[in-house]
């Protein structure tokens, strides 16, 4: 079923601009056909299409529920920035396996590494993946693309979490073991590294701050597979892949 996200939408059940055009002319939905709209605060509204105008689209409510798609955790993705389109496909992934909120990050070794204007830029060309995403897969919250910002800023914010994971190349402690150590943790955050990996004063600057080292195992990872296999992890280890 199409599906589509309007925040205060019980108020207002009805779409307009570019979703009601998707619905009448590339979808070419008639009266009568069923879709449904998330207040993108977790939130289903099972809906029938009751009127179809140019640029609007009348909605009469069937069903409210919250929706069955969201983890009971929240967690977000601390990634480095990568070459190419590679981050728009971790983008893309993480947010069909549950994330919250992807946070880009930059570091020592990250090749990628665009001007202000170019972040700007590529950071509306995120959110509108993410939401893409999050629409195709059946969310019922749109994640969050937040600003890029430095490593080292990160690191200042680990205490506002229950639990960092900043997964090491290097190796580190099993994650399931430090999961069910800490099987308490709502608010997660996981943090990867860019194609050249971290530095060795990195790893000690986000331990100091209170990281848990963590390893993927013994194979070396791509930094596009990495975040990925985490946020898998974490996700089947909190029951949220069920």
């Amino acid at each position: 079923m199409p599906r589509f996200f309007k925040e205060d939408f019980e108020n207002n059940p009805f779409l307009e601009g570019a979703d009601a055009n998707h619905i009448a002319r590339s979808l070419r939905m008639r009266v009568g056909e069923a879709l449904t709209v998330s207040d993108s605060r977790g939130t289903d509204f099972n809906c029938v299409i009751s009127g179809i105008n140019p640029d609007r689209i009348e909605l009469q409510v069937k069903e409210i529920k919250p929706s069955e798609s969201e983890p009971d955790i929240s967690v977000t993705l601390c990634t480095c920035l990568l070459k190419g389109d590679k981050f728009e496909s971790v983008i893309r992934h993480s947010v069909e396996l549950g994330v919250t909120e992807i946070m880009p990050l930059l570091s020592t070794n990250c090749v990628s590494r665009p001007d202000a204007k170019s972040l700007k830029s590529k950071g509306e060309r995120w959110q509108k993946i993410a939401n893409e995403a999050a629409g195709q897969c059946g969310r019922g919250r749109l994640p969050a693309v937040l600003n890029t910002i430095e490593l080292t800023d990160f690191a200042k914010t680990i205490a506002d979490y229950d639990l960092v994971l900043f997964f090491y190349e290097v190796g580190g402690e099993p994650l399931g073991e430090t999961m069910w150590e800490n099987d308490t943790a709502k608010k997660i955050a996981i943090i990867t590294g860019p194609e050249g990996g971290f530095t060795a004063k990195e790893a000690e600057l986000l331990s100091n701050a209170g990281a848990k080292t963590i390893s993927l195992g013994k194979r070396i990872l791509r930094a596009e597979t990495a975040p990925l296999a985490a946020l898998t992890g974490v996700m089947l280890l909190t029951d949220n892949l069920e």
